[in-house]
C-alpha cells in the first residue's frame, strides 16, 4: 500500500544537531513511516536537494486568542511553524469567568467560551486551526481572575485559591507557569508568592517561563530572582526574550548568561529563548509612568497599532510629536490616555545587536517570535519573519549558527523542553510536523515599515501529516491540534 505522500531527494536535517544527509521521507496518515530509502506514495514531491526540516517551534508566542480569531494562523504557517507554545509572559486565556473583562487590552484575546483550559482547547479546535498549540498558565490572569488589579500583595487566602487554578490547568495538560513581572498585576505580587504558585508545577513535570520583573538597569537582580523561585520550587526554569534593555545596559547578556551557566552547573535545568531583532513590543502602557514619562525610551517608539489615532501606526513618536506640535511628553500622554490608549501596541528600539549575537552563541538559547497578532495595524515584523530571520540572517549571511544547530533549536530542543512528545525530529513514528525550504534562499520579507509580508524561500509546511501551505499558498486544511505536556 502506497504512502499517502513521499517527499524524495531531500537533504535531511533530522533536528538533532546532526550532520544533514540525503534521505526520501514516507508519510502515511499523522506520522512519518520511513525515513531513508521509499516505496510508492500516493502523491511524491521532488525536494530537488532542499532541506527537510522538522516544522519549527515558536517557544514564545501570544497566539491565545488569534487561534480563535485567526484560525488559518497564515503569519506562522508561512515561516514554517508547526506549534506554538502561549501563554506567555503571564498572559493566558484561563482561568476564565464568561463575560468578565479581565484587564483593558488584554494581549490573551476574549474569553466568552470557557471556564479553564479543556475548554479553551475545545474552542480551538472547533475553528480548526491550521498549527498546534500547546499552553502555558499566566500568573497575570490567574491574579486578575482572584485578587483583580489591586495594587497589593495577596493574601494566604487568595494564593490558595490561585495555587487551585494552576494546578487545575497543570492537571489538564499546561506545560508550565508563566509570569511577566514586568506587568500589571504581576508586577505587585511577592517573591514568595510567585515560589507558592510556582511549586503548583513540580507534580506534573511543568517548567516556570517568566518575563523577569526586569529587563534593563536591574536585570541582574531579576534573574537571581527567576533562578531563586526555580530553586525553591524545585521545578525547571525558562527566561522568556534574554536581553539587556536600553544603551547604557548593552553587553550585560554575558553577565547575565555567566549566572546561568552556573545555576546550569550547579544542578539546575535553566533555558532561554530570544528573538532576533533590536526591537520589542508589547501594550504601550505598561510601560509608561505618566508621573514620569523617560524620554530617552519614548524617542526610540514605533506605534503598532492605535485604534484612536490610525494615522499615527507605523510612526516613530518623535516625528509624531513634530507632525502636530507636540513635546515628546505631550505625544506619549496623548497616545496613552486616549479612549482605548490601554489597547495601543508599541514597538520599542531598545536592544543592541551584538547582544542578539551572544544570546544566540548561548547553547541553552531557544528561539521565540514574542509575535502579537494585533493585524489592523503594523505588527512588529517579528510577527511574520522570525524563523526565516534566523535562518537567512544569523545562519547563512553572519555565521552565528550552523544550519543544524539553528534547526535543533527550533525543533527538538524546544519540544523536549516543553515536554512535546514524538515531535521535533524527522524519525520513523514521529508526528509529520515538516517544513521543506531553500537554505539559500530562505528569508524573512517583514519589515517595520512593510510587516505583514510572508517570508521567502519555504516551499511546503506539513502540520500533522496534511500540506497546510505550499510555495505560498495556504490550503486551510485546519489539521493543527492542541498538544498536552508529557506526564
Amino acid at each position: 500500500m502506497p504512502a499517502d505522500l513521499v517527499i524524495r531527494n531531500a537533504r535531511i536535517i533530522d533536528g538533532s544537531g546532526a550532520a544533514a544527509f540525503p534521505a526520501d521521507v514516507s508519510i502515511s496518515g499523522d506520522r512519518i513511516t520511513a525515513v531513508g530509502t521509499a516505496g510508492a506514495g500516493a502523491r511524491e514531491v521532488d525536494a530537488k536537494g532542499q532541506v527537510l526540516s522538522p516544522g519549527f517551534v515558536d517557544t514564545h508566542s501570544h497566539d491565545d486568542g488569534a487561534f480563535l480569531i485567526h484560525p488559518d494562523m497564515a503569519f506562522k504557517l508561512a515561516q514554517g511553524v508547526t506549534t506554538d507554545i502561549s501563554g506567555n509572559c503571564g498572559f493566558s486565556t484561563i482561568p476564565n469567568e464568561p463575560g468578565r473583562e479581565y484587564m483593558p487590552g488584554d494581549i490573551s484575546g476574549p474569553g466568552t467560551m470557557w471556564r479553564d483550559l479543556e475548554g479553551y482547547f475545545e474552542a480551538c479546535l472547533a475553528q480548526k486551526p491550521a498549527i498546534n498549540n500547546a499552553m502555558l498558565v499566566g500568573h497575570n490572569r490567574v491574579r486578575a481572575h482572584v485578587v483583580g488589579l489591586e495594587k497589593r500583595p495577596a493574601t494566604a487566602a487568595e494564593v490558595a485559591e490561585m495555587c487551585g487554578h494552576i494546578a487545575t490547568a497543570m492537571e489538564q495538560g499546561a506545560v508550565g507557569f508563566s509570569t511577566g513581572l514586568i506587568y500589571e498585576p504581576g508586577r505587585y505580587s511577592t517573591t514568595d508568592e510567585v515560589v507558592a504558585l510556582a511549586k503548583e508545577c513540580r507534580p506534573y513535570a511543568g517548567i516556570y517561563a517568566t518575563h523577569m520583573r526586569n529587563e534593563g538597569d536591574k536585570l541582574l537582580e531579576a534573574v537571581d530572582e527567576a533562578l531563586h523561585i526555580a530553586r525553591e520550587a524545585a521545578i525547571p526554569l525558562h527566561i522568556s526574550h534574554h536581553k539587556s534593555a536600553g544603551r547604557r545596559n548593552w553587553g550585560r547578556v554575558t553577565d547575565s548568561l555567566a549566572k546561568i551557566d552556573a545555576a546550569n552547573a550547579a544542578g539546575m535545568d535553566v533555558t532561554l529563548d530570544v528573538y532576533p531583532y533590536t526591537a520589542g513590543s508589547g501594550p504601550m502602557w505598561q510601560y509608561v509612568n505618566l508621573d514620569s514619562i523617560d524620554t530617552e525610551w519614548a524617542e526610540g517608539v514605533m506605534i503598532a497599532s492605535c485604534p484612536d489615532h490610525r494615522d499615527f501606526e507605523g510612526r516613530m513618536v518623535p516625528d509624531i510629536a513634530t507632525e502636530q506640535e507636540w513635546t515628546i511628553d505631550e505625544t506619549v500622554r496623548e497616545i496613552v490616555t486616549s479612549p482605548r490608549g490601554r489597547q495601543v501596541i508599541c514597538i520599542h528600539f531598545i536592544i543592541d545587536e551584538a547582544d542578539i549575537e551572544t544570546n544566540l552563541r548561548h547553547p541553552k538559547m531557544l528561539i521565540g517570535s514574542d509575535g502579537i497578532p494585533e493585524l489592523k495595524g503594523n505588527p512588529h515584523p517579528r510577527l511574520f519573519g522570525t524563523m526565516p530571520r534566523v535562518l537567512a540572517r544569523y545562519v547563512r549571511e553572519r555565521n552565528v549558527l550552523t544550519l543544524e544547530d539553528a534547526v535543533r533549536r527550533m525543533t527538538h530542543a524546544s519540544c523536549l523542553r516543553f515536554g512535546l512528545v514524538d515531535r521535533g525530529l524527522v524519525r520513523e513514528g514521529y508526528y509529520a510536523d515538516l517544513v521543506l525550504f531553500d537554505p539559500g534562499a530562505v528569508k524573512d520579507l517583514a519589515t517595520y515599515e512593510q510587516p505583514k509580508q510572508e517570508p521567502a524561500g519555504i516551499s511546503m509546511v506539513i502540520v500533522n501529516g496534511e500540506v497546510a501551505c505550499e510555495n505560498g499558498r495556504h490550503t486551510g486544511v485546519g489539521s493543527g491540534r492542541m498538544l498536552r505536556f508529557k506526564r
